[in-house]
């Protein structure tokens, strides 16, 4: 991920290999952006415009390993009413379900990707307020991988929803917080958590909906947390972004209130985060000082004199605003600032 080495230099294949960086320039500035996960779809990917206007866009893109160019479909291209705030491609390795992508709006929307003819329908628009046509536009959402029918999404009217899509109906809805929820992620089957700008990270239970634990809250009061990160190879830990800092909070869940690590290197306002697909203890963080951070946390819990340093840097061209790790190609993460979509080997 360093990206130092220049190809055409006499280097070794390992070398070049190690320094494969592949970039697409959208039309437009990039906001929303997932990997596809079947084993059958290899750097593929959907990326969403930010436009301020009502008609946005999604495309999906595709490494072509052949000439290493980053292509779109413009038959797999579509529109998207307003900008999405998240894209998710359904959480199927083994291909056994459609090949289906959501994304968060004003709405839920599932749509279909369609290989024979190639297009892109919409399958589902899914509207959690029963009572009216409007909605509090959703923030966030997150697909459950050990049970696929399942997607929760977090709204800034201070709910969380939980969606049987394949019923299209509403499973469970929850006033989980105070204030706006920013962002959703599932940690089992039944567990979810949430972070809001009330300050604090919240974890549910769907067999026991009256009752949550604050696993959370930020030292600031009305400090809103933005983003949020559950370890999925470790459960015990998750990672969250406070509002315009410059820090990660590194938090594991059986001892609450207090952060386990806090990571404090990058120089400005930190907007995304991941944790390793394949390992439990690395996690990547990106943010508008234009980096991209891999840290390694397996100290995590004694204390680093200075505090802990990442073991990988990439300095990308302008702020990053969105960062995805392939769960179904580990050795691969997608970062995206302004209109350019990068694609690096870690």
């Amino acid at each position: 991920m360093g990206g130092g080495s220049d190809p055409n230099q006499d280097g070794s294949d390992e070398q070049q290999k190690r320094s494969e960086i592949y970039t697409y320039e959208a039309p437009w500035h990039i906001y929303a952006m997932n990997w596809s996960v079947r084993r059958d779809k290899k750097y593929r990917l959907a990326i969403a415009s930010f436009l301020e206007q009502y008609p946005n866009r999604v495309e999906i893109v595709q490494l072509d390993e052949s000439n290493g160019e980053i292509r779109s479909d413009p038959k797999l291209s579509f529109e998207h009413p307003f900008p999405a705030t998240k894209t998710i491609f359904i959480p199927d390795k083994e291909c056994q379900k459609p090949d289906l992508l959501a994304t968060s709006g004003d709405f839920l929307r599932v749509w279909r990707i369609n290989d024979e003819q190639p297009r892109v329908e919409l399958k589902s628009l899914l509207n959690g307020n029963k009572n009216s046509e409007f909605c509090g536009p959703l923030t966030s959402f997150d697909w459950n991988e050990a049970e696929p029918r399942r997607i929760g999404t977090s709204s800034i009217d201070t709910t969380c929803t939980i969606w049987d899509i394949e019923r299209e109906t509403v499973d469970t809805q929850l006033i989980a917080h105070d204030k706006e929820v920013y962002d959703i992620a599932w940690g089992g089957v039944g567990v979810f958590a949430s972070v809001s700008a009330d300050g604090s990270v919240r974890v549910f239970d769907l067999r026991d909906k009256e009752h949550s634990t604050i696993i959370y809250e930020s030292s600031e009061p009305n400090t809103p947390l933005v983003r949020l990160g559950w370890n999925k190879q470790d459960p015990r830990y998750m990672a969250t972004i406070i509002m315009d800092s410059a820090k990660v909070v590194v938090l594991d869940i059986r001892y609450p209130t207090l952060p386990v690590v806090e990571l404090q290197r990058h120089h400005a306002s930190v907007n995304a985060i991941a944790w390793a697909p394949h390992s439990s203890c690395h996690i990547c963080t990106a943010g508008d000082d234009s980096q991209a951070l891999i840290w390694d946390l397996s100290s995590m819990g004694q204390p680093v004199e200075g505090g802990l340093d990442p073991i990988l840097a990439y300095t990308a061209g302008a702020e990053i605003e969105q960062l995805q790790w392939s769960s179904s190609q580990p050795d691969w993460v997608a970062i995206a600032f302004s209109t350019k979509l990068q694609i690096l080997r870690v």
